[in-house]
Order: C-alpha cells, then structure tokens, then sequence
C-alpha cells in the first residue's frame, strides 16, 4: 500500500475570506472555490490546501461526534499550517498587513532555519520558515533508540522545550 499526503483542510467560518487572507497575505493561487462558497483550494505544491466551511463539517463529522471550530481567541490549536519562505521577516510582515496577528517573532534555530508564528483571522497557527538546507547526520543511542543531533547527547524534552523558548 502507498500513501500520501494530499490535502490538508480546515474548516473555518468563512471559506471566502480566508481563502481571500492566504492568497492575499502569502501570494498562493485560488485553485477554485465551490459556487456554494463552502469549500476552496489553494495551489501550494504537492499538498493542496484546503478550507471548508462549518456547515460542511457539520454535514460531514455530526453523525460521528461533531468536531472542535477553530477559533480565534484564547490560544490557537495544537496543529500548523507550515509555509516555506526564503524571507521569513517580510512573510510576516505581508501576513499582518493582511490581518494575521504575529504569535512568535522570527527566530533562528540551531539547526539553521528561521521560524516565526502568526496566527490567521480564523485563529489557525501558520509557521513561517525558511527550508532546511541541510540536515545534520541523526545516529541512534542504542540504549535509548533516540536521536542524537548537534547537542552531542540524545534529544530530550527539554531540548525540545528549551529550544522552542528560544
């Protein structure tokens, strides 16, 4: 069996708008968006990503327990939309400028690559990050099975802590 990744869809309230807020904000293509208004695609590659209204999700998940909206306040799920940009800091820039709110300023981490944080109008968490141009070799501690990376011991959760408080 094979398998890929080839769609990642939110549903949000208003599908034209947020449709409107990524091609605005990030300069994606609008693949298409039903004459219903309530579902919408944008060009991003190899995975489309897609948005579909409420009342879709409603017609789709009730029968199975509903599902949990996206919403714009308190703090965003614990999922991301990840963009890839050579210019994380202007990325940023063209989000807010469109409506996003900026939830982590850019950062460069140790591995290279900077990442930043916005949070869309519907309060979906977009990762803003350049791509990984290299990637160090991971050898296995064979106690522990974990990877070990340029820390020179295995990555923990508090590596992995420790380096999303930076």
């Amino acid at each position: 069996m094979s398998v890929s990744l080839g769609y990642v869809i939110y549903y949000v309230p208003d599908v034209a708008r947020t449709i409107n807020f990524y091609s605005s904000a990030f300069g994606l293509e609008v693949r298409f968006v039903t004459p219903e208004g309530d579902y919408g695609e944008l060009v991003t590659g190899t995975t489309t990503l897609s948005f579909a209204s409420d009342g879709l999700a409603h017609t789709n998940l009730d029968a199975a327990g509903g599902f949990t909206s996206v919403n714009a306040t308190p703090a965003p799920i614990g999922a991301s939309i990840t963009l890839v940009t050579e210019d994380v800091p202007a990325a940023v820039v063209a989000a807010t400028e469109a409506g996003a709110q900026v939830y982590v300023a850019p950062v460069d981490k140790p591995w290279g690559q900077t990442v930043a944080y916005v949070v869309d109008p519907d309060g979906i968490l977009v990762e803003l990050a350049t791509p990984i141009t290299s990637v160090p070799p991971v050898e296995r501690d064979p106690l522990t099975g974990l990877g070990v990376i340029e820390l020179g011991h295995p990555v923990t959760a508090d590596d992995v802590a420790d380096a999303l408080d930076d």
